[in-house]
């Protein structure tokens, strides 16, 4: 499979978040939540954001129990990485970002995003920190700055070179 601008732009963006300070499994839920979200924007958003906690999440990895789902419902809160904000919860001790009603995990990001590096993905994983690690701060915390430094103008050339790299 082809790596595509959106798997670039959720692997950059999972970079960005773990060079802040993130975890590992909370960088790559964000990633993947700011990819959807942008691939949304493009397209022109379906519906209304949430603005508060939906009833249920989906959550794919268990069913959850009703204390569960109201513990996570309490956790629900905006978290903002520099000038860009999105909506998480705490599960598991984890912070987990949310896009709709769905939570997304580590493995959601495995599966729509590291698959289609094949077994290259920690390889892209490494370039990808590499890469936010050679910019300031000041740039990975600001939206426009990152959007117009790191992800615009090597978007193309890192999903022919992963592509390539993952056949």
């Amino acid at each position: 499979m082809a790596v595509g601008r959106f798997q670039v732009m959720a692997t950059l963006q999972a970079a960005r978040a773990y060079v802040l300070g993130m975890s590992v499994a909370s960088a790559k839920s964000f990633g993947l939540q700011r990819a959807i979200f942008y691939a949304a924007a493009k397209r022109g958003f379906k519906g209304k954001g949430a603005a508060k906690p939906p009833k249920q999440f989906l959550y794919k990895e268990k069913k959850l129990s009703n204390s569960e789902i109201k513990k996570i419902q309490k956790s629900f809160t905006m978290t903002t990485i520099g000038d860009e904000a999105a909506y998480s919860v705490e599960m598991d001790g984890k912070k987990l970002f949310v896009i709709g009603n769905e939570i997304k995990t580590a493995k959601d990001f495995e599966y729509q995003i590291e698959r289609r590096f094949g077994a290259n993905f920690r390889t892209a994983w490494k370039e990808a920190v590499k890469i936010c690690k050679d910019y300031d701060k000041g740039v990975l915390l600001s939206q426009r700055y990152f959007y117009e430094t790191i992800y615009k103008p090597r978007r193309d050339e890192l999903a022919k070179k992963w592509t390539e790299e993952s056949t």
